[in-house]
């Protein structure tokens, strides 16, 4: 008698909102490295979410933030109230308020290490293949 196999869980794509979403999908279509997107609504954060990703250069950096800036303006209206680090183009931080979005180099990511910072917080990351791992 054959044993029965489990059934293989399909890898969920955690419920964000329209904006997170949109932002992630941008990111990772300018090939954004190691995006994570760190749910602080119960951590007492600021904001209600970060997108956390890294690019291999400063060119790869820039391309990540322009695109997460024109899909969510074009998709939904939305625009930054605070952006910084552009001109470094080491750390490019886009803020629309419920959540910020952070798009480091390598190095410096692992200099300010946000998730570590913010460790209590529910953590979703995305492969560079596929949604939520």
């Amino acid at each position: 008698m054959a044993t029965p196999r489990k059934a293989v869980k399909a890898a969920k794509t955690p419920r964000l909102p329209k904006a997170v979403a949109a932002a992630v999908e941008a990111a990772r279509d300018k090939k954004a490295m190691d995006t994570v997107v760190l749910d602080l609504r119960k951590a007492d954060g600021f904001t209600d979410y970060f997108v956390i990703c890294s690019g291999a250069n400063a060119r790869q950096i820039t391309a990540i933030a322009d695109a997460v800036q024109e899909t969510l303006k074009q998709q939904l209206g939305e625009r930054p109230a605070v952006t910084e680090g552009v001109k470094s183009s080491e750390w490019i931080l886009l803020d629309y308020f419920n959540f910020v979005v952070h798009v480091f180099s390598r190095e410096c990511r692992s200099f300010y290490g946000l998730e570590r910072l913010w460790g209590n917080a529910t953590r979703h990351e995305f492969s560079e293949t596929t949604g939520a791992a």
